[in-house]
Parts: structure tokens; C-alpha cells; sequence
């Protein structure tokens, strides 16, 4: 199987015996390698079930799927699904292993020697910020939000190029539902895997998206960056969604790093500031923009450097970013990708 994490849906329907109203409707779109796309809309618009298209859990009743450049259909459906990392709401980890081969089950499938086993679960233990104890417990002696960071461990044991995340986080307390967004999105930028992640939340489609798919009734309303369709929404369903017209409730739907990313579509070249002795307040890219209005209005600047976690400055936003993003005239340029 081709390894570039392209997926390309083409005229993809899906029904079902007991309904005469396709689940999913000619859906058409391209997600870029590396880019985690998030599936947002509300219960029963067809976003889980475009998901297990994917990876076969279900079968298009019309039209095609292409990852890396390869037609699903023309693989055997288990070497499909050794590539591509599956994760969901239940974590669905096997209560009777302990967690060491959980995570390894699939290499074992693949074959690998026990050396090469041990040193990945290892790893990967180290990347979701485990510690090696744990592998020699089961799940149950893990708290949920231990055993979902498992579950994504296990999804990326074969490192595969596409993740398939099912409303991973939803049956998580708040609290640690924001760290393992967090956490998500470091992974993302440490390894650049394509993701794609079905929720309902808008909160938790703004934080992580690269780009947004927009459903209702099994049809793709818009696709677009969290910028786009916060402040250009395609219809009036859009708009309710993401509350376009409450303007704090706009920015708080948008991180720093939208900007940073719309800026860096443009070609306009990054401004990296001298980092200054007296400026204490700095913004993260993870910051949404509410908090980003926040910091600067008690700061008394007009515009805030932008750091990462380790104070690698990436960039500076100020209040004539914020102003843009609110009240950007429509753009020319095509938002759907189909």
C-alpha cells in the first residue's frame, strides 16, 4: 500500500437496506497528507459512517476511495486495515491483555520480531507520556483517559500514514478531554500522520483541524480551515453551527496558529521578533483568539510575540490580525475542495 497519507473520496454514497435515505450523499474531497481534517456536524449526518468507508468497516454503495493514490478496493481489506490507525470513543482495548500487547497486536499481525516489537511499544510509551510500568497492566487498572492515550498508542504501532479517530475523546471528563487535544495535536506535529477526526463538538473541531468537513444529511456542506468558515460560513446551518455572528464566541473558536497557517498560505513571510526583556506576555499557538484579545489588551501592546513550547518564537499577532479575521471581505478563492 502507497505510504503518502492521501485520501480522496469521489462521488461516495452509502445506503442502507433498512433506509431509503443514503447515510452518505456524493461526497467528493481530497485530504492532503499529513493535514488532520475533522468531520463536524450533528448525530446521524453521516460523519462515523464516511469514516468506516475508510477503512472498510463499510462498503461504498456508489462511487470510489483512493489512499495514496491506490483505489481501496483494490487491496485485500486486512492489509488495508494494518495501514491505517484506528481509534475510538470505547478505546476497545482487550481487557484480558495487558497493556505491552495491546499496543502490539498489530505488529505481531505484521510479523515483526520480538526485539523490534518491545523497543516500538516502548517508544510509543514514551511519546503518549506512559511509563514503562504500566506495561505490564491491564486496562482496567487504568484511568480512562490512560487507557484512550493507550489506544492511540496501539493505533500508531505500525506507524501507519492515516489515522481514523471516532470521537476518541467524547466519553472523557472535560479536563482531561483538553489535555489529550493537547496532547493529539503535539503528536500530529511530531509525526505529521493524516488524520481523520469525527466529532460534534465545535470547540474540539476549531482546536485541532487543519481543515473542517461540515455535514448534514450525508452531504458535505462546506470544507474549509477553521478561518473560513468561521468568518465566510456557506450557509445558514454553518453559521448557527459555529455562531458567526457572536464575534467573541468567533475568536474563541480560533488558535493563533490559524493565522499563522493562513499567513504562511499567502507566501507572506513569517515576522520572527527579537525576544524583548521586558515583554512577559507571550502567545502560544494552541491560544485561542479570545484569550490572544485578553493578553493584549492587559499587555498595553499592540502586538504579542508568538512562541512555542519550548520559546522558539514563530511569529508575532496583533490586533490587526484579530480585526482581519472578524471582518476579512469574502474571498475569490475556492474554499471547497472537491
Amino acid at each position: 500500500m502507497a505510504q503518502s497519507g492521501e485520501i480522496v473520496f469521489e462521488g461516495v454514497s452509502k445506503s442502507f437496506t433498512d433506509g431509503s435515505i443514503p447515510a452518505v450523499n456524493g461526497v467528493s474531497f481530497r485530504v492532503a497528507a499529513g493535514n488532520m481534517v475533522v468531520l463536524l456536524g450533528p448525530s446521524g449526518c453521516g460523519k462515523t459512517t464516511l469514516l468506516k468507508m475508510v477503512n472498510r468497516l463499510y462498503d461504498p454503495t456508489e462511487g470510489k476511495i483512493w489512499l495514496g493514490g491506490q483505489e481501496i478496493h483494490t487491496l485485500p481489506v486486512n492489509e488495508l486495515r494494518r495501514h491505517i490507525g484506528y481509534v475510538i470513543q470505547q478505546v476497545g482495548l482487550f481487557p484480558h491483555m495487558t497493556i505491552r500487547k495491546n499496543i502490539a497486536v498489530v505488529p505481531r499481525l505484521l510479523g515483526w520480531d520480538d526485539q523490534k516489537i518491545d523497543a516500538r511499544v516502548e517508544e510509543l510509551l514514551d511519546l503518549i507520556g506512559l511509563p514503562t510500568s504500566y506495561l505490564s497492566r491491564f486496562p482496567r487498572q487504568l484511568s480512562g483517559g490512560e487507557q484512550q492515550r493507550v489506544g492511540l498508542a496501539r493505533a500508531l504501532a505500525a506507524d501507519p500514514s492515516i489515522l481514523l479517530m471516532d470521537e476518541p475523546f467524547a466519553a472523557v471528563d472535560a479536563i482531561n478531554r483538553e489535555r489529550l487535544q493537547g496532547e493529539l495535536l503535539g503528536l500530529h506535529c511530531k509525526l505529521a500522520k493524516t488524520i481523520l477526526f469525527v466529532t460534534h463538538d465545535v470547540e474540539e473541531a476549531f482546536r485541532l483541524a487543519d481543515k473542517i468537513i461540515v455535514m448534514r444529511a450525508g452531504k458535505v456542506v462546506q470544507y474549509g480551515t477553521p478561518i473560513e468558515i468561521v468568518t465566510h460560513p456557506a450557509d445558514a446551518f454553518v453559521e448557527d453551527l459555529v455562531g458567526s455572528n457572536n464575534l467573541l464566541r468567533r475568536l474563541s473558536l480560533v488558535n493563533v496558529q490559524s493565522i499563522l497557517k493562513a499567513r504562511e498560505e499567502m507566501g507572506i513571510p513569517a515576522v520572527l521578533p527579537e525576544a524583548d526583556a521586558e515583554e512577559t506576555a507571550v502567545l502560544r499557538p494552541e491560544d485561542d483568539l479570545r484569550s490572544a484579545l485578553s493578553l493584549l489588551l492587559s499587555s498595553g501592546r499592540d502586538t504579542l510575540r508568538v512562541e512555542n513550547a519550548s520559546g522558539i518564537p514563530l511569529g508575532e499577532v496583533g490586533f490587526s490580525d484579530l480585526r482581519s479575521m472578524l471582518f476579512a471581505a469574502p474571498s475569490s478563492k475556492k474554499k471547497n475542495c472537491q
